[in-house]
């Protein structure tokens, strides 16, 4: 994902943290229907809808109160900003992004029963399309690959082909995609997997890879399990022709399958990367969940069920009280036909649940979570048992996420 996006998830999850673990006069009351006790600026429409995503693949009826909060977010116009404050003001156009939107259509769209939203959305989307057939996070940058998977999951999950939103130039989504790809062109060990650009050039990145992966299957956030696995192969580079640059959408997409599952099975079925302030990789549980999700859309669900049993067994910690953690591992769990009702012995949807409003409906095997118990807090969250410098480290990692998201910001809009 862009950098901007990739700082919200770093400051979204350390602010759920000092949320469990900072006395209660740091912890701000978040906005009424909102999932997430963190501070919502950069990612409350992003978390929002991956919560109502997932809650409604695993039959939960989101609260009308959560429903409206997502709505009202939206601009006269049709896009989405990651928050806004007040919906009483106008929109400023630049602060509305590709990303909020897509993902807002995706949730809206499963919920039902709000086309008009939809509608406005989508069109909003058409209009900021690039001439490659791609999305920028900003409207009016270069295309990233990112931002074009999540735009085309909206697009094809309100049953619109991907490939017949064309830019003025004729070229889709697809087209766009398939320039990220390292082909014959790049180093063996990089061939098939996607690109992210960075500084005027494209570097091999997993995050991009899974997000083109899933897109290239014409799939949006939500995948549902396949039977059997599918053939994940790279074309060879032998003759003096480039065949990546000729590869169908699924077959590109299963070719950047192949290499991902080979860095999953490298790296003990996870995925690693260095986080801010850190000098050594550490596991990627995001990235890792939307490889999961990657992988059954192309049909490997032999490695996203191994990739998927790993984040069952490791990525409680990581998930609790984040509200767009949950959501991945839970859909990572539907992708995979797994049970994230027991998901290493968690109830990742009742956890979910529980940050935000009352359903409206649940399915009869919901029960409380006992991470939501007055105890567990007590034990693990509670301002008397916890050191200052925990505090004061989750304050640190907020610091540098929030920096480099300015600094990101800036860029983008220059």
């Amino acid at each position: 994902m862009p950098l901007r996006r990739r700082a919200a998830t770093v400051l979204a999850a350390a602010t759920a943290l000092t949320a469990l673990t900072a006395p209660a006069a740091l912890a701000a009351a978040p906005p009424a229907g909102l999932y997430g006790s963190g501070d919502p600026t950069y990612d409350g429409v992003w978390r929002q809808s991956y919560a109502l995503l997932a809650l409604h693949t695993e039959g939960v009826t989101p609260g009308a109160a959560a429903v409206s909060w997502l709505t009202g977010q939206q601009c006269a116009d049709g896009g989405f900003p990651s928050f806004r404050a007040s919906t009483t003001t106008p929109c400023a156009p630049k602060a509305e992004d590709t990303n909020a939107t897509g993902i807002a259509v995706q949730a809206l769209a499963a919920l039902g029963g709000h086309q008009a939203e939809v509608g406005k959305a989508t069109a909003w989307l058409k209009t900021v399309q690039n001439a490659d057939g791609g999305w920028s996070y900003n409207p009016g940058a270069a295309s990233d690959p990112d931002s074009t998977a999540v735009v085309l999951g909206a697009f094809a999950a309100t049953g619109t082909a991907p490939e017949s939103v064309r830019a003025g130039s004729g070229r889709t989504p697809y087209d766009a995609l398939r320039g990220f790809q390292s082909g014959c062109a790049g180093k063996p060990a990089d061939r098939g997997a996607f690109t992210y650009p960075m500084n005027g050039k494209k570097a091999v990145n997993a995050k991009a890879t899974t997000d083109a992966v899933r897109a290239s299957q014409g799939a949006g956030f939500v995948v549902a399990p396949q039977a059997a696995d599918s053939a994940s192969t790279a074309p060879g580079c032998t003759g003096s022709a480039d065949p990546y640059a000729s590869l169908a959408p699924k077959a590109s997409g299963l070719a950047g399958a192949a290499w991902l599952a080979g860095q999953l099975s490298a790296g003990g079925q996870h995925l690693t990367a260095v986080t801010p302030g850190a000098d050594k990789p550490t596991p990627d549980y995001g990235t890792t969940a939307d490889a999961v999700v990657a992988l059954a859309a192309g049909g490997q669900q032999t490695a996203a069920k191994a990739a998927y049993a790993w984040l069952a067994a490791n990525a409680g910690a990581w998930a609790h009280g984040n509200p767009a953690a949950l959501a991945q591992l839970v859909l990572a769990a539907h992708a995979t036909g797994g049970d994230p009702r027991h998901a290493g012995g968690a109830d990742l949807v009742t956890q979910l649940t529980n940050l935000g409003p009352a359903p409206a409906a649940a399915s009869a095997s919901a029960t409380p979570s006992p991470s939501a118990s007055p105890e567990h807090k007590k034990k693990d969250g509670g301002s008397g048992s916890v050191g200052t410098w925990l505090i004061v480290a989750v304050i640190f990692v907020a610091s540098v996420g929030f920096g480099i998201l300015l600094s990101t910001r800036k860029r983008r809009q220059v």
